[in-house]
């Protein structure tokens, strides 16, 4: 695909969850489909129809089954923020139809206790999971996602 190519196609809309304990700490995950380590936190598209919240609250449910009666919604950010895919990912990655994501974040406060998180999902989105200080979640994100983890930790960071 041609820079220019790549540059045409949309953002897909997305919902990223922050989920934070009552210690400070919020919830990654170490990507299932990835040989590499990645981790990020439970994110994907939102459905026709769906607000922010809803489509969050979802996610949650199917990425670490979570239901939203475990969780408490606190904030949401205000605009998008959008990231672009490497190179090497446009036209493979989201079946090639789009270049990136833009990705509403929502911060959730999580109500359970530990062992309520459950990977064992439908389709399965993580191997494995830990809860870490916000500045080490940074170190964690794969890079090009990193802007968007900063942009989302620097609005919702101080409710954490």
């Amino acid at each position: 695909m041609t820079p220019d190519e790549a540059a045409a196609l949309p953002y897909r809309p997305c919902v990223g969850v922050m989920l934070a304990d009552g210690r400070g700490r919020v919830f990654v995950g170490q990507r299932a489909d990835m040989d590499e380590p990645a981790w990020q936190m439970p994110q994907g598209g939102i459905d026709e129809g769906e607000d922010v919240p809803t489509a969050a609250l979802r996610e949650l449910e199917e990425e670490i089954g979570l239901p939203a009666a475990r969780v408490r919604i606190e904030a949401v950010t205000e605009k998008p923020v959008t990231y672009d895919l490497p190179a090497e990912l446009i036209g493979k990655a989201f079946k090639g139809r789009y270049r990136g994501q833009s990705q509403h974040w929502v911060l959730m406060r999580f109500l359970g206790t530990d062992d309520e998180i459950d990977l064992q999902t439908a389709h399965p989105e993580f191997s494995s999971w830990r809860w870490v200080a916000p500045d080490e979640a940074l170190a964690l994100i794969v890079p090009f996602k990193r802007g968007v983890y900063e942009a989302a930790l620097a609005e919702l960071g101080p409710a954490i």
